[in-house]
């Protein structure tokens, strides 16, 4: 394994220090959330100030599991299409998580496309923003870090299909949650974004990986994590995935007041 992957968003995205980094996931978290057990998640990964409240949300909902699979899109450009992060752990502000190397190589054996490679992590934040929350709330756990860029249906349902058979090899069914990074429409209107969102959440709610991406093509929606999400879906249903929910859904628009250009989140449940 290679070292620890550093933070490269820390004091951008999100505070710095410690502290200060508690004290606004603090604000943005629900303590009296009804939980439940999750089989998938979709999370934005904006600055906490734009999104921070839709991902609190989010991770608010969730029952603690000792794995999280976590897929980001790739907006760097680098590295390979489906890269697996070789690190021995990932840090935050909050500390250290270990990466969950027997499930990676699981992940690989069954794949033929997810391969070793950090290139493609390493100046890609859609990942990292999500561990903070994940630390503050849940404490010990491990992770798996996967980059995704764009490819297709049959690329996506088969990389989601290898990690719910490594899932299911393993001895953490039912103890893993798969983790889509992902915002929505990016610099339109609110209006106009909001209108697109609910086309896409509408396919998500569906589990229905394929209509998303049909979706996505038909109304030219600029969701940069459809990628993950469509992958997400594929697992969560060879998982035993039903439903799905809406947790929460703004814009940054709701944020800045200006509503003439903004960026979308939504974050749901799939259990």
């Amino acid at each position: 394994m290679e070292p620890t992957r550093e933070a490269v968003v820390a004091g951008q995205f999100y505070p710095g220090t410690e502290d200060a980094l508690a004290k606004e996931i603090r604000g943005m978290i629900d303590p009296k959330a009804a939980r439940r057990d999750c089989l998938g998640v979709v999370s934005p990964h904006a600055g906490y100030i734009y999104s921070g409240n839709v991902a609190g949300s989010v991770f608010s909902r969730i029952n603690p599991v000792p794995v999280y699979v976590i897929i980001g899109p790739n907006h760097t450009g680098l590295g390979r299409p489906f890269g697996i992060s070789q690190c021995r752990s990932w840090k935050t502000p909050l500390g250290e998580v270990i990466v969950d190397a027997a499930l990676a190589a699981a992940i690989k054996k069954n794949s033929g496309r997810v391969e070793d490679d950090d290139i493609s992590h390493k100046f890609e934040h859609s990942i990292e923003v999500q561990l903070p929350f994940l630390q503050y709330l849940h404490k010990d756990f491990r992770i798996v870090p996967i980059v995704a860029a764009h490819a297709g249906l049959s690329a996506y349902r088969e990389v989601g299909g290898a990690i719910a058979e490594a899932i299911k090899e393993s001895s953490l069914e039912k103890k893993v949650v798969v983790v889509a990074s992902s915002d929505m429409t990016h610099y339109e209107p609110q209006a106009e974004a909001a209108k697109k969102d609910n086309e896409a959440i509408k396919a998500i709610l569906a589990l229905d990986e394929k209509a998303l991406l049909e979706r996505i093509g038909s109304f030219g929606i600029s969701m940069c994590g459809y990628a993950p999400v469509a992958i997400m879906i594929a697992a969560a249903k060879a998982l035993g995935a039903k439903k799905a929910e809406l947790v929460k859904y703004a814009t940054s628009g709701d944020v800045t007041g200006d509503t003439s250009s903004v960026v979308g989140y939504a974050g749901l449940i799939i259990y």
